[in-house]
This record gives C-alpha cells, structure tokens and sequence, in this order.
C-alpha cells in the first residue's frame, strides 16, 4: 500500500510534463509533491517530506504568482 503512493506520485509528477500550460503543469507537479510528502510521512523519512514541501510551496506559488504579477503589470 506504501509503495502504491509513492508510484502514484511518480506518475503524477511524471504525466505532469504532458501539461500544455505552465500553470496547469506546476499544479499537477504540486500535487504529486503532496503525494510525496504523504509517503514520507508514512516512511518518516523527514529529507523526503521537506523537499517536497519545497517543491510543493515553490509550484503553487509560481502557478498563481505569476498571474497575480501579470495582473499588477497592467
């Protein structure tokens, strides 16, 4: 079952470059790095959980941030 989530989230991270928008891309990537940070959790393997909140932090931001400043542009 633990192993499950890790490949899940492989996959996940993995299809995400299929992505045809950035924005969409790095929301997919993010969720896959939940995904990671559950198995982590699980495996209480703390370098795998803080990395993917790394990850998981820096591709929300810049999937909405990026808008936010285009939108401040103009």
């Amino acid at each position: 079952m633990l192993d499950s989530i890790g490949w899940v989230a492989t996959a996940l991270f993995a299809s995400s470059y299929f992505c045809k928008e950035a924005g969409t891309l790095r929301r997919v990537q993010a969720m896959a790095a939940v995904l990671w940070i559950a198995y982590g959790t699980f495996i209480h393997a703390l370098p795998v959980i803080v990395a993917n909140v790394v990850v998981a932090a820096v591709a929300i931001y810049s999937s909405f941030g990026s808008a936010v400043v285009r939108k401040s542009q103009t």
